[in-house]
């Protein structure tokens, strides 16, 4: 009898305290700064329809203006060219002049091209287009770091890589542990925390950063609204939705 009364006691004490735990979680979840919510352990690449051309892959990243394109023709070393998109999305090139590359894809390019050679000077050309420089996919970066601002990056970037970019962290008082990545997804502002030690010691993900992504290195005791979300959502690279 005082063991079954003793596993009842245990039970309502684990059930109480379950209870308790889902409170503190629903109070904090309608915080005026951030949603507790986690929606998913990594944070997903943003929307593809955003006006800068969100980079997902070759396929998929719409060209813009200072981008830096190498295009070549399969067995015709003279039209191999270099060169950078103007900020009106054109380039230029031998034979055919000038081509509107801005706002399309690669393989829309490479088609275009092929049926521009074509069209009275080669015999099914081959056209294949590489972006050397995705220099019109910038990045933001703020706080307790060296040299703050707006940077672009070429090709596929990591967390760290971009931190780099903007000399590193101000080591006298990051919080290595509060970077914010922050994105647009599905039209609303989304966020994860990561631990800038974790990511290079690789017990992180160090995740790939998209154009028009916003980076925050807090400094150590700031009480800034981001400092709140850092404690809601601890580095672990999980996310939830920014208000």
């Amino acid at each position: 009898m005082r063991n079954v009364l003793s596993i009842l006691l245990v039970s309502m004490l684990l059930l109480l305290s379950a209870c308790a735990s889902t409170g503190t979680s629903s109070g904090q979840s309608h915080s005026s700064i951030v949603s507790n919510e986690v929606v998913g352990n990594k944070l997903p690449p943003p929307d593809t329809t955003s006006a800068s051309g969100a980079y997902e892959g070759a396929s998929d990243y719409r060209i813009g203006a200072q981008d830096l394109l190498e295009i070549s023709v399969f067995g015709v070393q003279d039209l191999d060219k270099e060169v950078r998109v103007n900020s009106n999305g054109q380039i230029s090139l031998p034979l055919i002049g000038g081509v509107m590359a801005g706002g399309r894809t690669i393989p829309e390019l490479e088609q275009d091209l092929a049926g521009k050679y074509a069209s009275g000077f080669l015999q099914n050309p081959q056209v294949s287009v590489f972006v050397k420089e995705y220099a019109s996919q910038r990045i933001t970066l703020e706080g307790a770091i060296v040299k703050p601002g707006i940077y672009p990056i070429t090709g596929k970037t990591t967390l760290l890589q971009a931190i780099a970019l903007s000399g590193g962290v101000d080591d006298k008082i990051a919080d290595l542990g509060g970077i914010v990545l922050m994105r647009q997804i599905d039209g609303k502002r989304m966020a994860a925390v990561y631990d800038l030690r974790a990511v290079r010691r690789g017990k992180m993900e160090d995740p790939q950063v998209y154009g028009d992504d916003i980076i925050v290195v807090e400094a150590s005791g700031s009480k800034s609204a981001y400092r709140r979300f850092i404690e809601t959502m601890p580095a672990l690279g999980v996310f939830g939705w920014l208000f």
